[in-house]
């Protein structure tokens, strides 16, 4: 049951038996990846109550403060699901989303009686002030939490005629350009969209001045659908290493890589080591790492690169990767 901060404390008080029950800092990992929120929250509104002693988990409403300054509820798990398809900085305030995506109603006849009210919009109680209400997400959803809906749309795809609760989930149109090859191959796809980072390139550059590997192959044929594709496009393809590169950061609005789009990494993962391929993600911004030879750095440089190359070292042998030296 979600309850107000304060009363949530008292609560967790009274069954610890401790008038501290979570120390400061002691989720401070589970938060250190969205900048975001961090930068939102307010202890002072939230009966002085440090973000990091609250669990991700909790049911407990939050108040927040958008960078234009609105001021909302929320909880941990809907604030930390907002990422998801969308890459709009409003996405984190329901006030500026709802700003963002203006609702359209209905132009009135010009005999429409004047006494008739225009269409209000809708609000939500709080209990601590009266907000306006999240907008309606297309496609279902209606007034769900933001993380009821992002898993939800999940869910969907995931296999062809699957149910979401009492509705079955149509299957996914899988788009028909990807060739029939042999899972695992990797091959050059018209579907992958084009680099658009700086640091992809520098990396690439960097790994080309020291090996001889192929770098014109920007797909890796899945057996199983990823995103209505069956075909991964990650950032650096080494087919000699069967080895995939990733280059992770929160991004400009801290929206990259949290919340469901974190899931959707684990799945990308999850599909390329199906096929026989092995990951490396290269984390900043403070992301956790996600595969056991992900490399968490503050940036790409020297040393990172030869962390990189160790790195490929132990996954395939010294004496393999170094016979691509240059």
């Amino acid at each position: 049951m979600v309850e107000p901060v304060d009363a949530w404390w008292r609560r967790r008080q009274w069954s610890r038996g401790v008038p501290m029950p979570y120390a400061v800092g002691e989720f401070r990992e589970a938060w250190a990846s969205y900048p975001v929120l961090i930068r939102q929250y307010h202890p002072d509104w939230n009966a002085g109550v440090v973000l990091t002693q609250i669990p991700p988990a909790a049911e407990v409403l939050l108040t927040w403060e958008c960078d234009v300054g609105h001021v909302f509820v929320a909880t941990p798990a809907e604030q930390r699901g907002r990422p998801g398809r969308e890459r709009r900085r409003s996405v984190w305030c329901p006030e500026c989303s709802l700003m963002a995506k203006p609702q359209r109603w209905p132009t009135l006849p010009e005999d429409w009686p004047a006494a008739v009210p225009a269409p209000q919009r809708a609000v939500r109680a709080t209990g601590r002030q009266t907000l306006p209400a999240a907008p309606a997400r297309r496609g279902g959803g209606g007034n769900m939490p933001v993380s009821a809906v992002a898993s939800t749309r999940a869910g969907r795809g995931r296999g062809v005629g699957r149910t979401s609760g009492s509705r079955a989930t149509m299957p996914r149109t899988i788009c028909p350009k990807t060739p029939r090859l042999p899972s695992g191959e990797p091959f050059v796809s018209v579907c992958a969209p084009a680099t658009a980072s700086a640091v992809e390139a520098e990396l690439r550059a960097a790994l080309s001045s020291r090996f001889d590997f192929t770098f014109d192959q920007n797909a890796i044929r899945l057996d199983r659908p990823f995103h209505d594709h069956v075909e991964a496009w990650p950032d650096i393809i080494l087919p000699e290493l069967r080895v995939a590169i990733e280059y992770d950061s929160t991004g400009r609005h801290g929206l990259e890589h949290v919340g469901s789009r974190e899931d959707s990494d684990r799945r990308k993962d999850r599909a390329l080591r199906s096929v026989g391929w092995e990951v490396v993600r290269i984390r900043t911004g403070r992301l956790p790492a996600l595969g056991p030879y992900d490399l968490q750095v503050s940036g790409i440089s020297g040393r990172t690169v030869d962390r990189l190359v160790d790195t490929l070292r132990d996954l395939r042998g010294a004496l393999f990767v170094d016979a691509y030296a240059r």
